[in-house]
């Protein structure tokens, strides 16, 4: 393991931009559908781009820049160690993401409990992708230098857009990630979505994914060895701006034949998320660690302290108000109904989604206050 800097120094962007994205997966994941729900608020149906599409890949980027701060510390225990370590984390996660995945277990129809069948368990998910990616980019950090996380990035580009032109088409049925988590899973093990067994984070988009986290550790090392070499300067971040904004153009470009498709993690899907997600540290670090311009900026990091735990707590919380019912509702509706239908319009969900993370930020706050950092 080498690492590209020397410094300790460390980034209140990065904590920012965590919480910031924790929060709004937390809200997004309220969303009511496209009757009650602003479209930015909703993923794409199929190709497309909104601001939900870009969160995953941005939470996945700052998983990329802690590595940035921890792969070389852990390389210091010899590769024993390291791969001990990575492979735990990586396990205890996966686990705990089919455990979210399924929750609760069963479902409540007119009184009647029904436990859902093993042979239903979902096997891949949000936190499953964040297990294998974190897993797949800690294994190639270990042996290159930033040069070859580069490169291992655009050979998983590569691989993952070669694999999926080759077997497959575009299609929800007939792309090589429905064929090939199909195959491996079997289709009773997969999310279901439009009717159709398709799993949103299946195996095949794993390998792009990964490089979302290959480019949160490279623009974090850029920045620790500029700031270990001279200092970071306001050219150093207009050069990360400038390789952001041409990504996204890159990414646009090549959307007439790769479509930026979030559920398939197309090539050009990935390339746009990693392009903003450089272009939007670039200006945070410009902003909250140049210029100082703090206010305001411990509401995300409370967040950000404990992500994980925030994002668990709040996708259990949600499966639970889904199943229990109030009458003949679900709990979750039942406190939109009560609540916030009197705002009217988009915006009544709009605010209920802005409660809940607020609430969920309460909870971060309060890990916060006594000091309980959870580290899955």
């Amino acid at each position: 393991m080498t690492g590209a800097a020397a410094t300790n120094e460390r980034y209140l962007a990065i904590d920012v931009l965590r919480g910031a994205t924790v929060a709004l997966m937390i809200v997004v994941n309220m969303a009511l559908g496209e009757a009650l729900s602003f479209g930015q608020m909703l993923h794409s149906n199929w190709d497309g781009f909104t601001l939900t599409d870009a969160v995953f890949p941005t939470f996945l980027f700052v998983t990329g820049a802690s590595l940035a701060f921890t792969a070389e510390r852990y390389a210091r225990g010899g590769p024993g160690g390291y791969f001990r370590r990575i492979a735990n984390r990586s396990l205890r996660i996966f686990l705990c993401g089919v455990f979210v995945s399924n929750f609760p277990f069963l479902s409540i129809v007119r009184g009647e409990v029904a436990w859902h069948s093993i042979d239903t368990l979902r096997i891949m998910g949000v936190l499953q992708r964040i297990a294998l990616t974190y897993f797949l980019a800690s294994t190639l950090l270990y042996f290159v230098r930033w040069r070859g996380a580069l490169l291992g990035a655009v050979v998983l580009l590569a691989i993952g857009g070669g694999i999926a032109l080759g077997f497959g088409d575009h299609s929800l049925t007939g792309s090589a990630a429905a064929r090939i988590d199909t195959a491996l899973f079997g289709a009773r093990h997969l999310y279901q979505l439009e009717g159709a067994p398709f799993d949103p984070e299946g195996l095949l988009g794993t390998l792009p994914a990964t490089a979302n986290v290959l480019a949160g550790y490279l623009a974090v090392a850029f920045l620790r060895h500029r700031s270990a070499h001279g200092g970071l300067t306001g050219h150093d971040l207009t050069t990360m701006a400038t390789t952001g904004a041409a990504l996204v153009l890159l990414a646009l470009a090549l959307n007439p034949v790769d479509p930026i498709n979030k559920k398939l993690w197309t090539t050009s899907y990935t390339m746009l998320t990693i392009g903003i997600d450089v272009l939007v540290l670039a200006v945070l670090v410009q902003v909250v660690d140049r210029w100082q311009a703090t206010r305001g900026t411990g509401y995300f990091a409370t967040f950000g302290k404990n992500a994980l735990a925030v994002y668990i707590v709040a996708d259990l919380t949600m499966a639970l108000a889904w199943t229990l019912p109030v009458g003949h509702v679900a709990l979750f509706r039942w406190v939109y109904d009560h609540g916030f239908a009197w705002i009217g319009g988009k915006w009544a969900s709009f605010a209920m989604a802005i409660a809940f993370a607020q609430l969920c930020w309460l909870f971060a706050w309060l890990l916060e206050r006594k000091r309980i950092y959870f580290k899955l």
